[in-house]
């Protein structure tokens, strides 16, 4: 039997659902993403922390959920080892599972790591809503477990996501330095498979003293003006000359220790289905992305400038330096699962990581 529980939105609004994870109530702003397909990959993406996530698609828990394993300590599945967002809301929940991978049901998977979810709630209407209102603060309450509303963004969530000391992965030619400020385990799978050694450190680790061929600023969760010491070392970083790329909130990191300053924008963009521009040519891609800030171009200085645009709202979807070898985009090259149509920055980088080694 379901138990009932309410989700709570900070502008009054409450709506009864029916329980299928942890029943501990549960605070964080609430989101809602577009994607057709991927939920365990989006709740265990660190970029979720803090946040309510709620699925416009039906059909969430068909395909159960994978077992944790990992190759050369990398989860073979997942995006980490973790459940990152404060709690779930779908429409529909599919309670039996058939899937080649799958090990367990979802509600299962929830419960064991102490995330609420709910479900029989109009997705749509509430995805109106914060379409309208915007990105609102929200918790999921259970009888006799009141509960205060909490900001995610005010604190500094890539703390709590971060490793804690430095890790080496694969043997390849390159030596690329990650800051991980959240990183999605298929970032490191992807430079592993282009020959590279990746040297994965804590977002706030000053890496002056590493030796590395290539700096790569990973994605992340929450406001990116928190990261006070990772822009500090950036801003060190791009008077160099290596080559220096960034996904997502690394996307903000990088603009920000240039100079240029971010915002947040009305309910983010997050789903598989998010198009850009390339500037300066005609080429479009559809995208996988994830992030409530954005960079604004106003603010950019003389030796930058735009590398792509969202063609919904022309927000800025990546940067790239004038004269030096530095490119970041917002959205996810790597995704999984999602669109992989822009994965050739992945080449363009460790391209630039070459030609520097070869000079």
């Amino acid at each position: 039997m379901n138990i009932n529980a309410k989700l709570v939105l900070e502008d009054g609004t409450q709506i009864i659902g029916k329980s299928f994870g942890y029943e501990k109530s549960s605070a964080g702003e609430v989101v809602f993403n577009t994607a057709m397909v991927g939920y365990p990959e989006s709740l265990t993406d660190p970029s979720y922390k803090g946040q309510i996530l709620v699925l416009t698609y039906p059909l969430i828990g068909n395909y159960g959920a994978p077992e944790l394993t990992q190759t050369d300590g990398i989860p073979d599945f997942l995006e980490s080892e973790n459940i990152h967002i404060s709690g779930l809301i779908i429409s529909d929940y599919s309670h039996n599972f058939s899937h080649w991978n799958a090990a367990k049901s979802l509600g299962d998977w929830l419960k064991e790591h102490k995330i609420p979810a709910l479900y029989d709630i109009d997705c749509r209407a509430l995805t109106k809503r914060i379409r309208e209102k915007g990105a609102m603060l929200g918790k999921i309450e259970f009888d006799d477990q009141s509960i205060d509303f909490w900001d995610p963004n005010l604190d500094n969530l890539v703390d709590s996501v971060s490793i804690k000391e430095k890790k080496i992965y694969g043997n390849g030619e390159n030596r690329i330095l990650l800051v991980d400020c959240g990183v999605k385990a298929n970032i490191i799978r992807y430079l592993i498979n282009l020959n590279n050694t990746v040297i994965r450190v804590p977002w706030d680790y000053d890496y002056s003293n590493e030796e590395y061929d290539g700096l790569f600023i990973s994605n992340g969760p929450g406001d990116p003006t928190q990261c006070v010491q990772t822009i500090q070392h950036l801003e060190k970083s791009i008077n160099e000359d290596k080559p220096i790329f960034g996904i997502c909130l690394g996307n903000q990191l990088l603009a920000l220790a240039s100079g240029a300053k971010t915002y947040k924008l009305k309910y983010g963009h997050r789903g598989y289905n998010q198009p850009v521009l390339e500037v300066g040519t005609n080429r479009a891609f559809i995208t996988s992305q994830n992030h409530g800030f954005a960079v604004d171009d106003k603010t950019l200085s003389y030796d930058w400038e735009p590398y792509f645009i969202n063609l919904n709202d022309k927000s800025n979807e990546g940067l790239k330096h004038k004269s030096k070898p530095i490119f970041s985009a917002q959205f996810h090259p790597e995704a999984s699962g999602g669109p992989t149509d822009t994965e050739f920055l992945f080449d363009n980088f460790i391209e630039q990581v070459n030609k520097c080694k070869s000079r």
